[in-house]
């Protein structure tokens, strides 16, 4: 088994790299979507959502940079053009969302999403021993599990 400079296996992280840059390409649009959302927000609760998303898009900038720098840390080149964002990504495009329900519900249902990407990342991360990489996601699955946590609290759900 080839290795890269790293100690990983060459072909595993290639297909790591592929899976990273699907989670880069939905975090694009999800940062997009909270800037539309902190743009467009509207009603009585403005003041305090429309901080709240600058605050969840400044920090998804944060992360979609870590994401395409351990791209490069693996060998690989990170997508870049919106073009590939949207081929590589599944979530929902928030266009035109002024409503504060309408809003919290979409970040709800983007986050559950970039979940699962991350927990397929970790798991073959950690099959390969990368632990810069499972490190990463397990960092990202925990402060997402509490945002989805506090997000459903503010709907007034359970969970």
């Amino acid at each position: 088994m080839k290795m890269n400079a790293l100690g990983l296996p060459i072909e595993e992280s290639k297909f790591l790299v592929k899976e990273l840059n699907v989670l880069l390409s939905n975090f694009q649009v999800y940062y997009q979507n909270l800037r539309g959302l902190h743009w467009n927000i509207k009603g009585k609760r403005f003041f305090d959502l429309h901080v709240k998303f600058e605050e969840f898009y400044n920090d998804s900038q944060i992360k979609i940079d870590l994401i395409a720098e351990r791209v490069l840390t693996l060998g690989g080149t990170p997508l870049h053009t919106f073009d590939d964002y949207i081929k590589n990504s599944k979530l929902e495009i928030g266009k035109d969302i002024s409503k504060d329900v309408m809003a919290v519900q979409l970040i709800i249902d983007s986050l559950s999403h970039l979940l699962k990407i991350e927990r397929t990342i970790s798991n073959l991360s950690g099959e390969i021993d990368d632990e810069g990489t499972n490190a990463m996601m397990s960092d990202f699955i925990s402060e997402q599990e509490k945002t989805i946590w506090m997000l459903n609290a503010w709907m007034g759900e359970e969970n």
